[in-house]
């Protein structure tokens, strides 16, 4: 392995270091001691969940193509994952609201165990089952746990700015320590122990078991909006029209998506970006190398969520102007830096620059994901929050859908370009947020004044 990526590898961990260790008074919230005990107990929850994520991620492409499965296939089973998410994923937030967030965590639990065991059949019918499963458990995770959350934190009167002081701590360790361990884990129990590529989807179920067990354990229920009443139609109903009332949870939507969906489509890209001619590029060690990145934005959102200014909605404006450059670099050496043409060799100097480029784009992803949540508990009524959530992923999977399904068609220049233009897309509309919260300080639209519209129609019993 080459100087280059122990370097990089060194200076991004002597910088997140640096900033952990070097934290003011003016970096940290002061917080009570039954805060801290919640938080602790969720940030426990949420790392072994991700854990069963992240664990699986390596190994899901590998494992299909020994069974035997080509390109084509493989594309659609990953096609079915999202499509899964998309079409069931706003059903399952609903019911997340009505019947209650902890058994949507439970459920997420049980549906993500049921598609590691599908991986052991090499049966295409049963791996799509698996994907369809996973797809949904996927919904839940991003929409159920930040519900839970949320609420529980208010129903327990915590103070509203601490909510931000969980939200940075989950995803540094979430998707930055514990997903670089459960990387390093996988590789172990499937190539150094020899147990196989279905070895880290076990370790995953049974992540998630412990999990599942902390949970029913020590969790209470909480919901959105239980009363009789409101049936799921009615719950989707009440979520559009709070979406298009309110033009702050519209653009916050609209922000999501773009942001997200440039990001899940770069998951597909930076491989072919870093080695055109097929360099040897070592990437378990690149994708820690970006988990690294992620730990390092989220050390700084914290910082800047801890202050009083800048306000979120300012500096989130730069992160994704700066996004937008980073995934410009590919386009910009492809013209400036001629290309080496020598197949299978170490990777180029352009591929370096990429490399570092990418690095600083999964820093902005760690910025991204504290700071969306922030602004999502400010607008986001509380009534309807996983129904809102998975609508905004709805837009999200029908862009990686199509991405998936074309990603030969266009030339990978033209997918960077794509992405790069979102992301300013994605910077105007955080400009446009931030001028729209500012002229409407009062208090979000009532849930209460929409429900009320809702039910002067017949209600639909599903």
């Amino acid at each position: 392995m080459e100087l280059f990526y122990y370097l990089l590898f060194g200076g991004l961990s002597a910088v997140v270091a640096l900033l952990e260790l070097s934290k003011t008074n003016k970096d940290r919230i002061s917080t009570s001691t039954a805060f801290n005990s919640f938080k602790n107990n969720y940030l426990v929850v949420y790392s072994l969940m991700m854990a069963g994520d992240w664990l699986q991620g390596p190994y899901v492409y590998f494992l299909y193509s020994q069974y035997g499965f080509d390109k084509g296939d493989i594309g659609r089973l990953f096609i079915a994952g999202f499509g899964s998410s998309m079409l069931f994923g706003t059903i399952v937030g609903s019911l997340a609201d009505k019947q209650g967030r902890r058994r949507a965590c439970v459920t997420y639990c049980i549906t993500y165990i049921l598609s590691c065991i599908t991986k052991h059949s090499p049966q295409y019918k049963v791996l799509m089952l698996g994907r369809i499963l996973g797809g949904i458990a996927t919904s839940l995770l991003f929409s159920a746990f930040e519900s839970w959350l949320v609420a529980e934190h208010n129903k327990r009167s915590f103070e509203p700015q601490w909510l931000s002081l969980t939200f940075s701590k989950a995803i540094f360790l979430g998707n930055g320590l514990v997903a670089i361990v459960s990387g390093l884990f996988a590789n172990i129990l499937a190539d150094n122990l020899g147990f196989g590529p279905v070895a880290p989807f076990d370790a995953a179920a049974c992540f998630l078991a412990i999990g599942m067990a902390i949970i029913l354990s020590s969790w209470s229920e909480n919901y959105g909006d239980s009363s009789d009443n409101r049936n799921l139609l009615s719950q989707f109903k009440g979520a559009a029209v709070a979406i298009a009332s309110d033009e702050k949870i519209a653009l916050l939507g609209a922000i999501q998506s773009l942001f997200e969906g440039s990001m899940y489509t770069f998951v597909f890209l930076w491989t072919p970006a870093l080695s055109p001619n097929e360099e040897d590029i070592p990437h378990g060690f690149i994708f820690a190398t970006f988990m690294l990145s992620s730990m390092l934005g989220s050390s700084i959102a914290s910082r800047l969520l801890a202050r009083s200014a800048p306000k979120v909605e300012s500096y989130m404006q730069i992160v994704f102007g700066i996004s937008a450059l980073t995934l410009l670099l590919p386009i910009i050496t492809n013209f400036l830096v001629p290309s080496t043409g020598v197949k299978n060799g170490s990777i180029s100097v352009a591929g370096c620059i990429q490399l570092f480029g990418f690095c600083t784009f999964e820093a902005c992803v760690g910025i991204f994901w504290p700071s969306i949540m922030k602004m999502r508990s400010q607008y986001i009524p509380e009534e309807a929050r996983s129904t809102i959530m998975n609508f905004f992923r709805i837009p999200l999977n029908i862009f990686v859908c199509v991405v998936l399904y074309n990603v030969n068609a266009f030339p990978i220049t033209i997918m960077f370009g794509m992405c790069s233009i979102f992301l300013f897309m994605a910077s105007v509309l955080q400009r446009r947020l931030m001028v729209v919260a500012e002229s409407h300080k009062s208090k979000p639209q009532d849930w209460s004044a929409l429900k009320e519209r809702d039910n002067e129609t017949e209600p639909l019993n599903i």
